[in-house]
């Protein structure tokens, strides 16, 4: 939770930092050069990745596990002592361009780490249901990001907000990351690692990884969708409610905090039903519902003139992404043998949220700048349905046995394919 509360606090916190480092002008280019600092963030995420998955193959899932929140603690203490515009020029901004790479190198460790460690540590007969909780905390780290912004509304003057009050949450997500540094190093690691000793000398290297190609570009495809989506009902909500739809920042901050709070609910019931009828039916639903609601959802957003229809709104999308987040990332898991799941998790899904995920805001933000927001709807409806042909195409995860998935190619493993990930 600390871990994605610093995350998510920056894309929170940005109007009321957006002027501190680039000059007066136009607040969506304001918003703009913010939000290009929000994607690099995530293009640092395959390097990540790669490199935390590696440390997490090689030398346990607790050792990748602890090195990423030792990251994001660094970044948030840069983040909160950064200075202006006005004190140090672009200075400032290239501050909050080091915090916001070292944030995505975190991360993107981070997932793969987590996604693996509760997948294996896990009963089979559960693991659709433990690793829902993958995004219950992640949700939890936006709810409590936006529950904090809520606060300092309340407490703070605008003025006070835009001055110094932003910086409060990286303070705060500093502190929070050095406690959870200190409760990360007694975790136990899984019996699955621990047991496994397989090919000991290419753990996690992209050659091993290489030999899982056709996983690998699986879980490329069948995240484009999905993390479009989510950062779209997610991050981007409440500045698209306030700078696109007119609603005070306030109220579209009440929007998303409420929203958020139903969607981190239904993720392990989700994930529970995933254990019952399998993985696949939630992600064809996510990925037509996507595809078939999301330009008229996004269209009456722009047009709520209230708390109520805004948020209706946005609960109906989010129940939709529930098919995809609640289990994503133990269908990931299920694809990879031990001695190069955290690595097969974690760059391939970073280089999808790369050019994906960690765009959705500033794409959005484009379109809205040449006067063509709609374009934007289509897109997100468009990544949906490529998602959606994989779904539809891939075979059943959630059956497999992890403790006796093999690499490819290993010798006098002639159930290989059929123990491995199943592949579209």
């Amino acid at each position: 939770m600390v871990e994605w509360f610093d995350w998510f606090v920056y894309a929170s916190f940005a109007p009321y930092f957006a002027g501190t480092f680039f000059p007066s002008g136009n607040p969506t280019a304001q918003l703009m050069n913010t939000a290009g600092i929000f994607a690099v963030g995530f293009f640092m995420r395959p390097v990540g990745g790669w490199l935390l998955g590696r440390v997490g193959d090689r030398k346990g899932r607790k050792a990748a596990l602890t090195l990423t929140v030792t990251l994001m603690s660094a970044s948030a203490v840069l983040i909160a002592v950064a200075p202006t515009y006005a004190v140090a020029g672009y200075g400032g901004a290239l501050v909050l361009l080091v915090a916001r790479l070292l944030q995505g190198l975190s991360v993107g460790g981070e997932y793969a780490a987590s996604a693996t460690y509760l997948t294996e540590a896990t009963d089979p007969a559960r693991r659709g249901f433990a690793s829902s909780f993958q995004y219950v905390s992640m949700t939890a780290g936006q709810i409590a990001g936006l529950g904090l912004l809520i606060i300092l509304q309340r407490t703070l003057s605008d003025d006070a907000l835009h001055g110094y009050g932003w910086r409060i949450p990286f303070v705060v997500g500093a502190l929070g990351a050095a406690v959870v540094f200190y409760l990360r190093r007694s975790m136990l690691e899984t019996e699955v690692y621990a047991e496994d000793t397989s090919h000991t000398a290419e753990r996690g290297t992209l050659g091993a990884l290489w030999r899982h190609k056709r996983e690998a570009f699986l879980v490329v495809a069948l995240t484009m969708g999905g993390t479009v989506a989510y950062y779209t009902y997610t991050t981007y909500l409440t500045k698209y409610l306030s700078n696109s739809a007119g609603l005070s920042k306030q109220t579209a901050t009440l929007v998303s905090f409420t929203a958020l709070i139903v969607f981190a609910c239904l993720q392990p019931l989700a994930g529970a039903l995933s254990d019952r009828i399998g993985r696949r039916p939630l992600l064809i639903t996510f990925a037509v519902g996507s595809t078939v609601l999301t330009v008229p959802v996004m269209t009456l957003l722009r047009h709520a003139d209230g708390y109520w229809p805004a948020l209706g709104l946005a609960l109906l999308a989010l129940v939709v992404v529930t098919g995809y987040t609640s289990i994503n990332a133990c269908v990931k898991a299920e694809l990879f043998p031990t001695g190069v799941r955290a690595l097969g998790v974690a760059l391939p899904y970073a280089v999808a949220n790369a050019l994906f995920g960690g765009t959705a805001e500033y794409v959005a933000l484009w379109f809205k700048k040449g006067g063509i927001e709609s374009g934007f709807y289509w897109y997100v409806a468009a990544c949906a349905a490529v998602s959606l042909v994989v779904y539809v195409s891939m075979r059943e995860t959630k059956d497999l046995d992890l403790t006796r998935m093999r690499p490819a190619g290993a010798a006098g493993d002639r159930s290989g394919a059929a123990d491995r990930a199943p592949a579209s």
